[in-house]
Parts: structure tokens; C-alpha cells; sequence
């Protein structure tokens, strides 16, 4: 229906989540050979993560100056963008920060990171002023007029984001730390996986254990081929020490994924 819509109305914007992305992708040759797309200006991708094989299957599709990503929040703190060619020569780059902003990575005392050091994304607007609303319930944090979304990540010498994972929900296994976005963008390029999410369950002998669920189609995973495919991927420490499979979505329609949920029904006492 959306590639229908492109192709009657000559649509020049599209906004997107990687679900979306992937569900348009997934369609049979032939329906996508039949109709026109060629109208896009832009196609924004937001709101999640999208699997780097995906981007690039839409980059070779619509070209790379098409394809657009945005970071940014509902909080209106601030954001970054990137398109398609610049993400070519910085994979994994969420872009640089959008006019009418600023932007620092902080460590926890407060000083911005060095290039490569991963810290607490921080934004605010030139104009002086951050956010006029927030999600109920939820406390500002501010480092002096800067304030954050819980996002971690890092700059590049060229002043490009990089991020890590939310605050939240970072792992902390044998005192190193691992970001569940790395290792599951290395789960999503195995074939066959539609989608994985990645949380730290209780150790008693690490703290956490990196713990990976994987939603494939029918519920199949060669979890040998899959552990050859991250070894040479991940560092060992960030390799999930336990996988369980599903048919599940584990992602909503825009993209989002409950990982305090995810993360309660495993340690939940078995009834």
C-alpha cells in the first residue's frame, strides 16, 4: 500500500521506522518492480536503530543522497542527521548535529569525552532554552543548560555521533561494560534473523550475563554457524552466553522493544 501510495501521488518525503523498512523490503520482487518510487526526495529513517545490511539494500535501491536518518527524541532536546553517503564513509554514524543546536558527550563528572570515548549524549538549543516538556513522571537531567536523553554514545575527530545504547540499558559483565545496539547489529546481519534483542540477566559468578533473543520466521537458528559468524565479529566478553529463539515480534510497529518486560519474564520464578 505505502509503495501504491508513492507511486499515485508522486510522494517526494518519506518517514520511516526499520520495521516499516524491512517489511517494504521483504516484498516479492515483482510487487516492488511494479510500481514507480522514483518521485522520493527523501526517505527518512527514525525512531529505532535500523540493521546496517538493511540500510544498504535501500541505499542501492533509492540511492545513497535519498536515504536519510534522524536521531533525535520526543523531548525536542535536540538531534542529529546523516545521509546515506556520509553514513557509506562512516558506518554506523548517526551524523553530525542539526543547525540550531549544540552538542556534547560527557563523561560522569561532567567533561566532555575525548574522540572514541563513550559518554552521555547531551544536546541544547542555541536559542538557550531546552525542553518545555517531557514524559510524565520523568525528571529532567541537566549538566548546567545541557540536558540528555540517556542515550550514551561518541564523537569521531570529524564531530560525527556514534551511539552506544540508552544508560539503562547497558551490561555490565565482568566489569566491562557492552552495549546491547553492538552486539545486536551483529546478530542482525546473520541470514535468516528477522530481528534479535540483546539483555543482561543475573550471574552470580559475572554480575550479568549477555543474554540474546533471536526472532526468526519459523523459529529455527543455527546457533554453531551463528557463534562462528560473531566471533570474528564482537569481542568475546560482548558474545551472548546464552540465545533462546522465537517466532515472537520482539519489536512493535514503530520499531520499539520493552526490554525492562523482556528482561522480567526471564527472571520471573517459573510457575
Amino acid at each position: 500500500e505505502t509503495l501504491r501510495l508513492i507511486d499515485r501521488h508522486k510522494v517526494k518525503w518519506l518517514f520511516q521506522v526499520p520495521t516499516m523498512m524491512h517489511r517494504i523490503w521483504s516484498l516479492p520482487e515483482a510487487v516492488k518492480a511494479r510500481y514507480d518510487i522514483g518521485s522520493l526526495d527523501a526517505v527518512m529513517h527514525i525512531a529505532a536503530a535500523c540493521p546496517p545490511w538493511l540500510k544498504r539494500k535501500w541505499i542501492d535501491w533509492v540511492g545513497a543522497e535519498t536515504v536519510w536518518e534522524l536521531y533525535t527524541g520526543t523531548e525536542a532536546l535536540g538531534g542529529t542527521s546523516i545521509n546515506g553517503a556520509e553514513w557509506l564513509a562512516r558506518p554506523g554514524s548517526v551524523g553530525t548535529v542539526l543547525p540550531g543546536y549544540e552538542l556534547k558527550v560527557l563523561d560522569e563528572m561532567g567533561e566532555p569525552c575525548a574522540p572514541g570515548e563513550v559518554g552521555e549524549i547531551y544536546f541544547l538549543p542555541k536559542r538557550g532554552r531546552g525542553a518545555t516538556y517531557r514524559y510524565i513522571g520523568a525528571e529532567p537531567k541537566a549538566k548546567g543548560e545541557f540536558e540528555t536523553l540517556g542515550d550514551m554514545g561518541y564523537l569521531d575527530e570529524d564531530g560525527f555521533l556514534y551511539l552506544a545504547d540508552r544508560r539503562v540499558d547497558l551490561i555490565v559483565t565482568g566489569g566491562a561494560n557492552v552495549y546491547p545496539a553492538e552486539v545486536e547489529a551483529a546478530i542482525d546481519a546473520w541470514p535468516g534473523v528477522l530481528c534479535s534483542v540483546v539483555i543482561g540477566l543475573p550471574d552470580v559468578d559475572m554480575g550479568q550475563r549477555v543474554h540474546a533473543i533471536v526472532e526468526t520466521a519459523d523459529g529455527s537458528l543455527d546457533e554453531e554457524g551463528l557463534r562462528a559468524f560473531l566471533s570474528v565479529r564482537i569481542a568475546p566478553y560482548k558474545r551472548p552466553r546464552t540465545l533462546e529463539v522465537t517466532t515472537e515480534r520482539l519489536r512493535d510497529d514503530a520499531g520499539k522493544v520493552r526490554r525492562g518486560d523482556l528482561r522480567r519474564a526471564r527472571m520471573a520464578p517459573a510457575t
